[in-house]
């Protein structure tokens, strides 16, 4: 069974244990005839697929009316991977959704890490640092990159932890986010585990 995840700039493939990339501007997916199940944000590359009987949209096998109509199909199918908790799918955006008891109650969207840096840059080249993804939560900081990196990550920090769930990171940036969030599980393939519980239903 081979999975596909399709976002704006690749094909994010699963087949078996084989995770790789295909760029969305030079991978033909006509060369592929064996079946494949896939999710895709891209426009562009859901018109090319729309006629490829082999490529199967697992869009149309979700239940959209459990979620609002703009919401990303990543983001839908990571929520259908868990029964309960808070996902922080850490890429370039952050987005956090929390599920209990597998009901999706809402979630929210947030600056990824590189985007809130490029903010603080454009502020000010004073505030052209990194985050500081080891700083303390607990103290107001005394510096300038504790000071931004605190008011980016508390915000967060509190946001997440009100739902008192258990956290899963996932994306680009979750092993950062995991500095953070110690107690939380990192799954880079959970909307691939979301995929396969779909074809399983």
């Amino acid at each position: 069974m081979i999975l596909c995840d399709i976002g704006n700039t690749s094909y994010h493939f699963l087949n078996k244990e084989n995770d790789y990339k295909e760029s969305v501007k030079t991978f033909d997916p006509r060369t592929i005839k064996d079946k494949v199940y896939y999710i895709c944000v891209n426009p562009s590359v859901k018109i090319v697929l729309a006629d490829l009987e082999n490529w199967i949209n697992l869009a149309g096998f979700i239940n959209m009316s459990n979620y609002y109509e703009t919401m990303g199909i990543d983001r839908i199918v990571a929520c259908e991977a868990i029964d309960n908790g808070v996902i922080i799918d850490a890429g370039s955006a952050v987005t956090v959704d929390v599920v209990s008891d597998g009901v999706f109650e809402g979630g929210f969207i947030y600056p990824g890490v590189n985007a809130m840096n490029e903010t603080y840059k454009n502020i000010s080249s004073a505030l052209n640092y990194p985050f500081n993804f080891e700083l303390d939560l607990n103290k107001l900081p005394k510096n300038s990159v504790d000071a931004i990196s605190y008011g980016y990550l508390k915000t967060l920090y509190n946001e997440v932890m009100l739902h008192n769930k258990d956290i899963v990171l996932t994306g680009g940036d979750s092993d950062k986010l995991a500095k953070i969030f110690p107690d939380a599980k990192i799954n880079k393939t959970l909307i691939f585990d979301g995929m396969k519980k779909i074809i399983k239903s």
